[in-house]
């Protein structure tokens, strides 16, 4: 007992710590500390890469409303949804809208080669479909989408969380317009 009381007084009441035990703790922390720093590299990298595309800040559910002109020219409110989906160059988007009176879906895969956007759409309601042209990037385009007896176009702005989207049509409905937000 007297033994003990004494090695504490030299240790300063401290357990003695086994050299070998720091060394293994020591390395151990290291390799936390590398694989987070590396984790965190390769997150904030893809990161980076997924938002200096065509389509930067467009990825995720957006919603909102607007308006909608149809054929008579008549206005209605409309509440929309939007979801898009980025992969590199390639976007799939998805927006739905609908008033009291008037209701479409319309759907797009689109790639992105050096500010061209080119890919196909559909419009599942009125069971039309077509092919998409335009130019664009950083969340802002300018879009034709066409088929056989109609044409439109589309104009895309992404501003942060903030998105407007302005359809204007030959045929079928005049135009819309639409706000959202995500």
């Amino acid at each position: 007992m007297a033994h003990q009381q004494a090695y504490r007084a030299v240790v300063g009441g401290k357990h003695p710590v086994n050299k070998t035990g720091r060394l293994t703790e020591t390395l151990a922390c290291s390799r936390r500390l590398a694989f987070a720093a590396a984790a965190f590299f390769a997150a904030s990298t893809a990161v980076a890469h997924a938002q200096s595309g065509a389509f930067a800040g467009m990825a995720g559910t957006w919603s909102g409303g607007g308006t909608i002109t149809l054929d008579d020219g008549s206005r209605e409110r409309i509440r929309c949804r939007a979801s898009y989906q980025v992969t590199g160059p390639n976007m799939t988007m998805a927006l739905t809208c609908a008033s009291d009176a008037y209701k479409f879906n319309l759907g797009a895969n689109v790639a992105d080669q050096g500010g061209q956007v080119t890919g196909t759409w559909n419009e599942s309601s009125r069971n039309i479909s077509g092919t998409l042209q335009g130019r664009g990037g950083g969340g802002n385009f300018q879009i034709v989408v066409s088929t056989v007896g109609f044409n439109a176009s589309v104009s895309l702005r992404t501003t942060g969380n903030k998105q407007a989207v302005s359809l204007r049509a030959d045929n079928l409905f005049r135009g819309a317009d639409i706000s959202l937000s995500k």
